[in-house]
């Protein structure tokens, strides 16, 4: 995935002219994933159809954040990398409104004359079909829809996107997989394997002591991916991309006590990476966490690790045109 070029703009700066009277999408789309992707594809043809820039207006930090500051928060996507992906889907900008409690005091008309009307000259707003907005969730689409006639907007709806089983996509049923390690699962709704970004920072080299050098990275706080053994692809901040086999949990058989973190090694590469931000995409789920007794017995169990890992990976094929930019394009 490379490093973003499409535009992450607060909306306490002025909107550029050049992205005035665009096509907005709206919505928090944390994973952009397939239900998320029938909206924004929505919104990106009727940008076509227009001749207008394709915006997304979304919310940082998530207004969950905002409302239950106390129960930590799983994003399956952190706020750089839904740009990336908001990107390959080729947006041209991502607006980015900050949420605090004064915001979310702001009415459903309010909304549209200053955030929509005012703010963003929007020619055209698409959304799910549930969508509601505004102090209290006053605001719904009836309400969005007679609104935007009068501020000179059309409004495109969208309603809820099923899997092959006739289930709704949701945010929610990927977190759950993502908790149980079904990363192929998780892929299926997402349309993509799931990425997670982060700066690689040094550890105590016990890795690289048994022959397996790690490139380190701590998840946000809130990451419910469970604790285990992946295999994964590594995308550096060149382009290059690396598989590998990563663990992410607290390393009980050397480290018990020690915070979650995600250990990648790279199959048949050696060079400096510490200070790189780099993407992790996620291929399978190989095993859960084990307490050793002992390193040698660890070692082995890594070298199987290995062989398990190269297997899957050499007989992996993008899910989707996005899958491809996210997990398979140098």
């Amino acid at each position: 995935m490379p490093s973003a070029a499409i535009q992450r703009i607060p909306l306490s700066v002025a909107l550029p002219a050049s992205l005035r009277g665009g096509v907005v999408a709206i919505g928090n789309f944390d994973g952009v994933h397939r239900g998320h992707q029938a909206v924004l594809q929505c919104a990106l043809a009727e940008a076509e159809r227009r001749g207008a820039p394709a915006l997304v207006l979304t919310f940082e930090p998530h207004p969950r954040l905002v409302f239950r500051p106390e129960v930590p928060l799983f994003r399956i996507t952190t706020a750089p990398v839904r740009a990336r992906l908001l990107e390959a889907l080729g947006f041209a900008a991502v607006v980015e409104q900050p949420f605090d409690r004064a915001f979310s005091r702001l009415d459903a008309e309010e909304f549209v004359a200053r955030i929509l009307a005012r703010d963003l000259g929007v020619s055209h707003v698409v959304t799910g079909f549930d969508f509601h907005f505004g102090k209290d969730r006053q605001g719904n689409p009836a309400f969005l829809m007679e609104a935007g006639e009068r501020h000179g907007f059309g409004v495109s709806l969208v309603e809820a996107f099923c899997d092959e089983g006739a289930e709704v996509i949701s945010s929610s049923r990927i977190r759950r997989l993502l908790g149980e390690g079904d990363v192929a699962g998780a892929a299926g709704l997402l349309g993509y394997r799931y990425t997670v970004e982060a700066a690689i920072a040094h550890g105590k080299k016990l890795g690289r002591e048994l022959g397996f050098p790690t490139a380190n990275m701590a998840l946000p706080e809130g990451t419910d991916l469970r604790h285990g053994i992946y295999a994964v692809r590594l995308r550096r901040a060149d382009g290059s991309l690396h598989d590998g086999v990563a663990s992410f949990g607290r390393r009980p058989t050397v480290d018990d006590d020690g915070a979650a973190l995600l250990e990648t090694y790279l199959f048949d590469f050696s060079g400096d990476l510490y200070g790189e931000t780099a993407c992790v995409s996620f291929f399978g789920f190989l095993r859960g966490e084990e307490k050793f007794d002992g390193l040698d017995p660890l070692v082995a169990q890594m070298k199987r690790d290995e062989t398990e890992a190269r297997a899957l990976l050499a007989g992996v094929t993008p899910l989707s045109p996005l899958d491809r930019e996210i997990a398979f394009a140098g």
